[in-house]
């Protein structure tokens, strides 16, 4: 593997450790509808205000949010709408996986 090999594998794979947590992904898909700040998605999450934030800092230091200061409030937005499609095409994935597995369970019954 070549030095750019390595570094563009690396990037994807930072990206999708990400993405690798259901509160980051749950955070991604409500950045899509609007921006929100820290406070408004700790109540849609239902964790607290230091967790949330951590989960943030993640999806910021992957390049996939990007935030904005406004007054005392930060609010964060998607920074590629690019990623909407990639965590739908995952969805996609697991619903096929699933319908598969309910196949196999009916005509296993």
């Amino acid at each position: 593997m070549t030095n750019s090999e390595r570094y563009r594998i690396e990037a994807k794979a930072r990206i999708l450790k990400a993405l690798a947590h259901p509160t980051r992904l749950f955070i991604i898909e409500k950045l899509n509808l609007q921006d929100y700040c820290v406070c408004e998605l700790t109540e849609l999450v239902g964790a607290d205000t230091s967790t949330v934030s951590k989960h943030l800092s993640i999806l910021k230091h992957a390049g996939l949010v990007e935030s904005r200061k406004d007054g005392t409030m930060v609010h964060y937005s998607l920074a590629d709408e690019c990623i909407v499609k990639c965590v739908a095409c995952i969805g996609e994935i697991a619903h096929r996986q699933l319908e598969r597995q309910v196949a196999c369970l009916t005509e296993n019954a």
